[in-house]
């Protein structure tokens, strides 16, 4: 058997392919409304983007290592690179079929038409060559062959591109323009019928000089990784900035091609850009699909999801302020069922209160436009003590984060970027109240962003306490991040890469010794990705022992289930509908006496060993129940749940029981609680 496919560990990078299969699924799934299953289509090729850019570039950096290195590699990152060729190219034929055979006809069941140049009538071609003229022909970008033939640079990262050939000769690349709309909705005379076409089109219809000239799509990957040699010495920030601009023009590592195209251009691509064939993928005549987030309806007509509107938080709306409701109780939040305003509430709240001294938080992606944002740099400039630590590492958001650093640093804020040879990942926030001359402090733990925009799109839990103990703990951690303390002493906080995986550990190694005291084992775990290896030979040794193990696991997953004798008592199952299931929670039976967390840590390598990541115990009873019947509910899904079997088919779960669709079950349960 191929080191690639075992029964021990799925590769990640596979792994990670069938992730985006369940992505294809929902495209194909008719009990989507239209335009989601057409968002799919648009975060389908999204994923693939960043896959290509971040993964496969890794992947061809191993190889380039020295052969002496290379032979001691357990998988080849040649037969990787093959094999992901060959999955992904299965995947855009899928993805095609599905597109002309399924979406296409759909949108025309609805009297959306989505055409090419070639079917345009005689009144469409005038309006393409109007619109032609008068908006895209000024904003052309075109590259002679003589220029781009001797310049590996000749074509942006992500930009898509018309390639003109004549007698198989390649002329000249034209690039797409990105300040346009994607698409052109032709002016409707019915309001009843409507034709819609890729501006692809448009240009190829006015660019077409006869028969002896065609146009071909492609679009460029390139490696997304900034590659900072030395982290630890000098100014980290301006390397961080001095790299950005790279980013554009790194190594090719995907080259996505209309199949139809002629072995020359493909030959003039390798040349020019120094690639080999396992980084050519032949696709469609359309490329850049994550342009179908924006593709219009003109109709009036309501074909996507009706939105699931966040609920208000029952016990925080019933005070006026919301360090009164933590002083209540522990207040538990689930985005995007619940609104995130109590978040936003608290620091807007902290940037005005006179008993507020300290606010310290860990920024990792922030939103464009933020009103959370503008209340931490309100806060600074009010004279709080403001201690922000923004991850400028967060690949792909680098420039936004440092453009709000400045903004924080600006009104008087001490801002900390980035920490060396290691990612700051964790969701905290840290505020220290004046009362009565005594210092009080609460905080926040939560699994996901500080982001107004992702918390209406991904499911996240988020935990503000006035606990001693935790918030103690948690500053403990803040103390390390500005260079005060190198260890973070944690009895209750779970905190990488200090003490979480020893900890995690312990928890597993204890329900395998109840098992063996005779006593019921039991572990669920609900993560976006689990990887180490460590963490799935314990898993392993767990199941072996007769502990009952049930995974929710939203992407990558290099576990192998229900093989005898390694891993039959495991079941896993992953969650793909409206939201992206994001949180982490990690339940241990206990002999009863249940142990729940939540946090922001993904059994991986990367963020138990090289990540500052917070796990948090949830203590309150009445948080206890919320979390654990959200978990049950997600585990009950046989609508979006797929089974992860030892051949990951991808299959959906089947059951005899009611229809659970655990998102929208989940909405209901929040909305039932907070009426």
């Amino acid at each position: 058997m191929s080191k690639l496919y075992n029964s021990k560990y799925f590769h990640r990078d596979l792994s990670w392919l069938r992730f985006n299969h369940r992505v294809l699924q929902e495209i194909r799934d008719k009990k989507n409304p239209l335009y989601e299953r057409i968002n799919f289509l648009a975060i389908f090729s999204s994923n693939l983007d960043e896959f290509f850019k971040v993964r496969v570039s890794d992947i061809r950096q191993v190889k380039d290592l020295e052969k002496p290195l290379r032979k001691k590699l357990v998988t080849k990152p040649n037969a990787v690179l093959k094999e992901i060729k060959k999955q992904v190219h299965l995947q855009q034929k899928e993805f095609g079929d599905a597109f002309y055979n399924e979406i296409i006809p759909d949108l025309k069941a609805e009297n959306i038409h989505l055409i090419d140049y070639h079917d345009f009538s005689p009144k469409h071609q005038k309006q393409a060559e109007t619109y032609f003229q008068k908006t895209l022909k000024g904003k052309l970008n075109t590259q002679k062959s003589e220029a781009f033939l001797k310049d590996s640079l000749f074509a942006k990262n992500e930009a898509s591109y018309l390639a003109c050939l004549k007698d198989d000769r390649v002329i000249e690349l034209v690039e797409i323009p990105t300040d346009e709309s994607r698409f052109y909705v032709f002016p409707s005379e019915d309001d009843e019928t409507f034709y819609i076409t890729f501006i692809d089109d448009i240009l190829k219809h006015n660019l077409l000089k006869d028969n002896q000239h065609k146009y071909y799509g492609l679009k460029l990957s390139r490696d997304a990784e900034l590659y900072i040699e030395d982290e630890f010495s000098g100014d980290l920030m301006q390397k961080i900035k001095d790299a950005l601009p790279k980013r554009e023009t790194g190594q090719a590592t995907r080259v996505l091609i209309d199949e139809h195209a002629p072995e020359n251009l493909k030959t003039v691509l390798k040349q020019t850009l120094d690639i080999y064939n396992t980084d050519i993928i032949l696709g469609g005549v359309y490329h850049n699909f994550k342009d179908f987030f924006s593709f219009p309806n003109p109709t009036k007509k309501q074909l996507s999801n009706i939105p699931l509107k966040p609920l208000p938080h029952k016990l925080l709306s019933a005070y006026d302020s919301v360090f009164e409701a933590i002083d209540a109780k522990d207040q538990l939040m689930h985005y995007p069922y619940q609104s995130f305003e109590p978040v936003i509430r608290l620091l807007e709240e902290a940037a005005e209160d006179p008993a507020v001294q300290t606010i310290k938080m860990t920024l990792y992606r922030l939103a464009k436009t933020s009103r959370l944002n503008t209340a931490i740099a309100k806060a600074a400039k009010n004279g709080k003590k403001v201690v922000i630590f923004i991850e400028a590492k967060a690949r792909f958001d680098e420039s936004n984060n440092i453009k709000w650093g400045k903004t924080f640093s600006e009104n008087g804020a001490k801002v900390i970027y980035s920490y060396p040879g290691i990612k700051v990942h964790s969701k905290i926030l840290y505020i220290e109240r004046e009362l009565n001359n005594k210092l009080k402090a609460y905080c926040y733990i939560a699994t996901g962003n500080f982001n107004e925009k992702t918390a209406t799109l991904y499911t996240d839990f988020g935990l503000m306490t006035k606990n001693k103990k935790m918030c103690k703990e948690l500053n403990r951690v803040f103390l390390v991040l500005e260079g005060v303390l190198i260890v973070p002493k944690a009895k209750t906080l779970l905190i990488s890469p200090f003490t979480s995986r020893h900890k995690f550990s312990r928890l597993v190694e204890n329900e395998i010794a109840l098992v063996h005291a005779g006593k019921e084992g039991e572990i669920t775990l609900k993560m976006n990705s689990l990887q180490d290896k460590k963490m799935i030979q314990l898993l392993y040794k767990a199941s072996n022992a007769g502990v009952k193990i049930r995974l929710l696991i939203r992407g990558i997953c290099s576990l192998v289930p229900g093989i005898k004798g390694q891993s039959e008592n495991i079941t896993i199952t992953s969650i793909l509908d409206r939201y992206l299931e994001h949180g982490r929670v990690y339940l241990f039976n206990n002999d009863g006496n249940e142990k729940l967390f939540i946090g922001s840590a993904d059994w991986m390598t990367r963020n138990l060993s090289h990540r500052i990541e917070v796990v948090a115990p949830v203590l309150d009873p009445d948080n206890f129940k919320i979390v654990k019947d959200v978990l049950n509910i997600q585990l009950a899904d046989n609508v979006k749940a797929r089974i992860i079997d030892p051949e990951q088919k991808n299959n959906y779960v089947q059951s005899s029981e009611p229809q659970v669709q655990s998102q929208i079950a989940t909405y209901d349960y929040f909305k039932k609680i907070s009426d």
